[in-house]
């Protein structure tokens, strides 16, 4: 049990990699500690397991967010959080541990080896992560690296190809440690040549800036945003921080779901028809002409004109006249948290949904481009859609930024930065910037090579007045996506099979 428990508490070390604490050389060190007990795995079921339980450590202390999201309903008791970390880190566990029985199955004959086995399986395992059952993508180890000019491997293979850079650095520490100087000069002098070949890339005049913008962060939480006698209070909140002095902005930008009253409603009742018309004059009567509010809010379906059958979390685009312009439905639901899965089961024996409400939120048609008249295109990706690599724009119609609103306001204190983290990743992949609007924070203004131009903390109140960041040209991670981190994997794979032929 003695091996478990060290790959359990390196798993634990990992985790203090990732935002809020980003002590990035951590995951080095707790990488090499995992090789070493690959290597030293008797069996294909010892390495699985050992990769199994550093992955357990790993999520359990980095997703432990998702117990503070059970605090803010009261359909359930609260410790139920720590119950879904712990099962849904059981699940995602078995995809480390994919990587850590290829490795040592192809790779424990040889260092070498087994350091490109474990790259190669962890990007094809983050990838299968991400898509598998609806898929949860939230902290590549790839991430860590965001600090460092080694984060421009992104904009050539994405953040999974740049998780596995990630276990070459590590591997490269493993072999200067046991003195094998030359397989540790091969590994480290092509990741050199490379980064040196984008360090050159990235050293590009700024694109020109666009129009004006300001973001709105009311610092309104969680508890908060939904009660009956807060949501007349919370909007003229918003509405009157939309009004402080400044520069006149061409776009102002409100939080995911910072309207929790529908904008649009399909009951026939004339009270909810005349509560979402009037809801739209009062948006429309703060804008200038020329301007333009882009929002969260929800619509609501009825099948019979009278009750509500469905709803979509949505984004809206708003003329000074009130005209909603164009409208974006979230495709990647949070279960749970807007969807209850097999609700006729769960149901019955007391699960709910952690957001307000009996219907469930039904997803969008996937990413989607639209044009904002005196603004660029926009492509949106609403809350956590932004953590999924590759699947953030419409690439038959590539936007000029994405504009990603959230509600972190019950994320607790891990989950916001994580997530911001991961929203500057994509910026950096796709050369694009990313706004984000978020109720507590951290909402920014993210620019294409993923550095932040400006932000507000967390849980402060105030706004963002800033000029719209220019993109970049698509970058190769823009072009094809994830074929390119799924052709690494098979690169590196190669190259092990090459390195046991001239060993053997």
């Amino acid at each position: 049990m003695k091996p478990l428990l060290f790959a359990f508490l390196a798993g634990l070390l990992s985790a203090l990699a990732f935002q809020p604490f980003a002590l990035w050389p951590l995951m080095l060190v707790a990488l090499v500690a995992l090789m070493r007990l690959i290597e030293k795995a008797p069996h294909l079921r010892s390495a699985l397991a050992r990769g199994w339980w550093f992955g357990l450590g790993n999520f359990v202390l980095g997703l432990n967010w998702i117990a503070t999201a059970f605090t803010y309903q009261s359909n359930m008791p609260a410790w139920l959080g720590w119950v879904a970390v712990v099962l849904l880190s059981l699940y995602l566990a078995i995809y480390p541990a994919m990587a850590t029985g290829l490795a040592w199955r192809y790779g424990r004959a040889h260092r070498l080896l087994l350091i490109l086995w474990l790259a190669a399986g962890w990007i094809a395992s983050e990838w299968l992560r991400a898509t598998m059952f609806t898929g949860f993508a939230w902290n590549p180890i790839g991430v860590i690296l965001l600090s460092t000019p080694i984060s421009w491997f992104a904009v050539l293979i994405g953040t999974y190809g740049l998780s596995g850079i990630t276990i070459l650095i590590a591997g490269v520490l493993m072999l200067l440690a046991v003195r094998s100087w030359r397989a540790a000069g091969t590994v480290a002098g092509g990741l050199v040549i490379v980064a040196a070949v984008l360090a050159l890339a990235a050293s590009r005049a700024p694109p020109a800036a666009g129009p004006p913008l300001r973001i709105v962060q009311p610092n309104i939480g969680q508890d908060e945003k939904w009660r009956a006698d807060a949501g007349e209070r919370n909007f003229q909140l918003l509405v009157s921080m939309s009004e402080i002095r400044g520069p006149q902005p061409k776009l102002l930008l409100w939080p995911e779901a910072a309207i929790t009253w529908p904008l649009q409603d399909a009951r026939t009742d004339p009270y909810f028809q005349e509560r979402a018309q009037r809801l739209r004059e009062t948006v429309g009567r703060l804008l200038q002409p020329g301007e333009l509010l882009v929002t969260g809010g929800i619509t609501v379906a009825s099948k019979d004109g009278l009750d509500a059958s469905s709803a979509t979390n949505s984004v809206f685009a708003m003329t000074p006249s009130g005209r909603i312009l164009a409208r974006y439905d979230k495709t990647h639901l949070v279960p749970y948290g807007e969807y209850l899965p097999a609700r006729p089961l769960l149901s019955v024996i007391g699960l709910s949904r952690l957001a307000p409400g009996d219907i469930d939120f039904l997803p969008g048609p996937g990413p989607r481009t639209l044009a904002l008249p005196g603004v660029w295109k926009s492509g949106f990706q609403l809350c956590y859609e932004i953590i999924f690599s590759g699947e953030v724009v419409d690439r038959r119609d590539r936007p000029a930024f994405l504009f990603n609103p959230s509600s972190d306001a019950w994320f607790g204190r891990w989950g916001p930065p994580q997530h911001l983290a991961q929203a500057r990743l994509r910026a950096l992949e796709e050369g694009l910037p990313v706004l984000r609007a978020t109720p507590t924070g951290i909402s920014a203004v993210i620019d294409s090579d993923g550095r932040l131009v400006a932000s507000l903390p967390w849980h402060r109140r105030g706004v963002i007045d800033a000029s719209l960041p220019g993109p970049r040209p698509p970058t190769p991670f823009a072009r094809f996506g994830n074929l390119l981190p799924l052709l690494f994997a098979l690169l590196l794979a190669g190259a092990a099979i090459a390195v046991r032929r001239k060993a053997l």
